[in-house]
C-alpha cells in the first residue's frame, strides 16, 4: 500500500546527498579533480580520487531528478566544454566531448523537476548565453543569452522546478537577477533592491521542502553576508554573514531540505571550511574542513 500523506503536508523532493568537485588548491596555478561526497547529515567526506580533467571555475547542477553533472571550466591552459556526468551513487563519470561555448566562470542549477541549465561565463569577454541540459545528461547548443552580459554570477532553484542566476560581474558588480522558467526561459535582467549587495564569485543553492527557496551567499571581497530567496523568486536583502567571510566557494543541497556552502578562499589562501544551512535557511558557524582546501570548484546534489 502507498504511505497515507496528511492534507496539508508538504512532500519534500530534494536530493538527499552533494558533490563538491575539481578546483583549484592553489590560488592561481593548480588545478584539480578530486570531489568530496556530503552526506545526508551534511557530512563532508574526505578526497575521493579525481576523473576526468581537472579544472577550475567551472560549474554544476542536478538533472534527472537524482543525477549531477560538471561541465565547462578553465584546465588552466585552456577555456574547455566538456561535461562529466554523476551518478545517483556519486559516482562521476570521464569526459563527455563538450557541447556550446568553451568558458569558465559561469553558474547552473536545475528546473523542469529533471532538467538543468548552464549560464552566463567568460570566453574573453562577458557572456550571456544559456546552455540546457535533457533529463538524460545531454548538453545543448549555445542559445542566444537574454539579460547582461556577466561572469562570476550564481544559481540555484526555487518553486520546485523553476530557477534563478543572480549577481556577477561585467565592468561593474551586479546585484540583479534573471528568473528561469520550469520550460528553461530565461527572463530579462530584475533589478537589485536596496539592501542587496552587488558581488560576484559567490555560491548559490535551494533549500527548503520541494526546493521551493533559495540562498545566495558570501562572495565579493570576503564576505559572509547572505540573500535569500522566496518560492516566487524574489531576492531578499542582506543577511549579516555567520561564518568566516570568503569568495570562489560553492554550495549544493543535501537532506532533501537543507543546503551546505564549502571551500573557497579569504584573505589568508584557501580554505577547507564548510557552512550548513537549515532548511529555514539559516547559516550555521564553521564547521572544521576535511579535504583538499581549494577554490573556484563547483557542486551539486544527487540521489
Amino acid at each position: 500500500m502507498f504511505p497515507i500523506i496528511p492534507a496539508g503536508s508538504a512532500t519534500v523532493e530534494g536530493n538527499e546527498e552533494g558533490i563538491f568537485g575539481f578546483g583549484a588548491d592553489n590560488p592561481d596555478t593548480s588545478d584539480t579533480n578530486i570531489t568530496n561526497l556530503v552526506s545526508n547529515t551534511g557530512v563532508v567526506s574526505a578526497d575521493v580520487a579525481g576523473v576526468g580533467t581537472a579544472r577550475f571555475m567551472l560549474a554544476a547542477c542536478e538533472y534527472g531528478g537524482d543525477k549531477a553533472i560538471f561541465a565547462y571550466g578553465y584546465n588552466p591552459s585552456s577555456m574547455v566544454s566538456m561535461s562529466n556526468l554523476v551518478t545517483n551513487a556519486g559516482v562521476v563519470g570521464s569526459d563527455v566531448a563538450g557541447v556550446g561555448t568553451a568558458r569558465r566562470d559561469l553558474a547552473a542549477c536545475s528546473y523542469g523537476e529533471d532538467k538543468g541549465i548552464f549560464g552566463f561565463g567568460y570566453d574573453g569577454s562577458k557572456l550571456d548565453e544559456t546552455n540546457l541540459v535533457t533529463n538524460a545528461g545531454v548538453v545543448g547548443s549555445d542559445v542566444v543569452g537574454v539579460g547582461t552580459n556577466r561572469e562570476g554570477a550564481a544559481a540555484c532553484e526555487y518553486g520546485f522546478d523553476k530557477g534563478i542566476f543572480g549577481f556577477g560581474n561585467d565592468s561593474g558588480l551586479f546585484s540583479m537577477t534573471n528568473l528561469v522558467t520550469n520550460a528553461g526561459v530565461v527572463g530579462s535582467d530584475v533589478a537589485g533592491v536596496v539592501g542587496v549587495t552587488a558581488r560576484q564569485k559567490l555560491a548559490a543553492c535551494s533549500y527548503g521542502g520541494d526546493r521551493d527557496k533559495g540562498i545566495f551567499g558570501f562572495g565579493g571581497e570576503y564576505t559572509g553576508a547572505t540573500n535569500l530567496v522566496t518560492n516566487a523568486g524574489v531576492m531578499g536583502t542582506d543577511v549579516a554573514g555567520v561564518g568566516t567571510g570568503r569568495r570562489q566557494l560553492a554550495a549544493c543541497e543535501y537532506g532533501k531540505d537543507k543546503g551546505i556552502f564549502g571551500f573557497g578562499s579569504n584573505d589568508g589562501g584557501v580554505t577547507d571550511i564548510t557552512n550548513l544551512v537549515s532548511n529555514a535557511g539559516v547559516v550555521a558557524s564553521d564547521v572544521t574542513g576535511v579535504g583538499t582546501a581549494r577554490n573556484r570548484h563547483a557542486a551539486c546534489s544527487f540521489n
